[in-house]
């Protein structure tokens, strides 16, 4: 099977550049909700989550993500015991994994916001997808950034993989920005009881 990457962004910035050098580049690309539209409706060949998962998004939306066919192909290591389990179970391996969250610290800074459209912007598959792309970054490369794309297909194009110091790189960027995330969420909460 070739390479397969997880593209999942609220920031569209270069997105569909982004899908059509992949796809030039020999990967299979999944994507969920307006990722998937964004990038269908430029012409770029693509997945839904559902079609790899086999179940569908419920829940407005809050439950796509989070299924083991999704995080066993991010999360399973390059050794011969996880890959012969992820075959028995009919995972995948996800290669790259391209999310960035939900906007929430755009989304309280508009005026009036209620408590409740502030919390459906809480992201949970985003930041799950990518810590543990960032845990596994021994084998997988998570880009939480649009300015990271032209790095990215740089070394793609040229060695054909990311390389283990990028993926390091890439991996504590990752962690630094659901960090981030979740403080703000937890100021925005601590300010609004």
């Amino acid at each position: 099977m070739g390479k397969r990457a997880l593209v999942s962004v609220s920031d569209k910035t270069g997105i569909v550049e982004l899908g059509k050098a992949l796809t030039e580049l020999g990967y299979e690309i999944i994507s969920t909700g307006g990722t998937f539209k964004t990038l269908q409706e430029a012409g770029v060949p693509v997945r839904t989550v559902s079609s790899v998962t086999g179940f569908p998004e419920i829940m407005d939306g809050r439950v796509k993500t989070l299924h083991p066919k999704i995080h066993g192909g991010i999360l399973a290591r390059p050794t011969a015991e996880h890959q012969s389990e992820a075959a028995a179970a009919g995972i995948d391996m996800i290669d790259l994994v391209v999310v960035n969250l939900y906007p929430f610290r755009e989304t309280i800074a508009k005026p009036g916001i209620t408590r409740e459209e502030a919390v459906e912007q809480i992201d949970i598959g985003g930041p799950a997808m990518v810590r543990a792309s960032a845990k596994n970054h021994e084998r997988v490369a998570i880009v939480v950034k649009p300015e990271r794309y032209p790095q990215l297909l740089a070394e793609l194009r040229e060695n054909g993989e990311v390389s283990l110091a990028m993926r390091r790189q890439l991996a504590a960027e990752a962690f630094a920005h659901t960090a981030a995330y979740d403080l703000c969420i937890a100021a925005y909460l601590e300010e609004n009881k």
